[in-house]
């Protein structure tokens, strides 16, 4: 059931999708949906380059014969796809729950628009009941995670920083080479600050606040698929 929505809200994103666009791929459940419906779209003829957030969207694109590209080719996306772990009503997300936040930033931050694809279980009104990735550097580990406790316990982190581990039990390691610390907040009141300072943090590459970059969130339900916009 869980997939059919999924789906659902995947499909009402490539009503979007005009031929001849240059696209982000996201990375997730929801958003391996959208790239399989891309990809039926690609071999009946439609028109697109893409770029994707993962080496995972990216084998499952190339499998699919969609064709890829990157930012060093293409100055600028017109659209990224992709799913999220939190939304709030304003459309500011939690994401990096599958590590590759890092990318799924940079590329949608290289977009003129970014659509949020999701089921109904990620509507939050207020973020941090999902743990908040937060990419570090390898080098400094120690103090990094020192640092970036001590911004948690300014902003009331109500649980613990957590190293995320890999199935194997050995750290786990992005696309990009850095580890990920897992901060489980229970509730951030101010995301906006939050960011500001994790990202002082000299060890910190990126975080998963996605605040202010999604205009469009399709949302599926049990009644049919949301349309959440962030002008609302």
């Amino acid at each position: 059931m869980i997939e059919d929505l999924k789906r659902q809200a995947a499909a009402m994103a490539l009503t979007q999708v005009r031929s001849g666009m240059r696209l982000g791929l996201g990375t997730g459940s929801t958003a391996r949906h959208f790239v399989d419906l891309l990809g039926a779209q690609v071999a009946a003829g439609f028109d697109c380059i893409c770029v994707p957030t993962s080496e995972a969207t990216a084998r499952q694109a190339a499998s699919l014969n969609i064709p890829l590209s990157d930012l060093d080719t293409l100055d600028r996306l017109d659209l990224t796809v992709d799913g999220a772990d939190e939304i709030d009503p304003q459309l500011n997300l939690i994401k990096g729950g599958g590590g590759a936040l890092l990318r799924e930033k940079i590329v949608a931050s290289a977009s003129d628009a970014m659509i949020v694809i999701a089921d109904s279980s990620k509507l939050v009104e207020t973020l941090g009941r999902f743990a908040l990735p937060v990419e570090v550097n390898r080098f400094g580990l120690g103090a990094t995670r020192r640092a970036v406790a001590a911004v948690c316990a300014a902003h009331q982190c109500a649980g613990e920083l957590r190293l995320r581990l890999a199935p194997s039990g050995e750290s786990y390691v992005t696309d990009g080479g850095h580890l990920i610390l897992d901060a489980f907040f229970g509730r951030i009141s101010r995301p906006e600050a939050l960011s500001t300072d994790l990202l002082d943090v000299a060890g910190v590459v990126q975080h998963g606040l996605f605040l202010k970059m999604c205009k469009t969130a399709y949302v599926a339900t049990p009644d049919g698929v949301r349309t959440l916009s962030s002008d609302n």
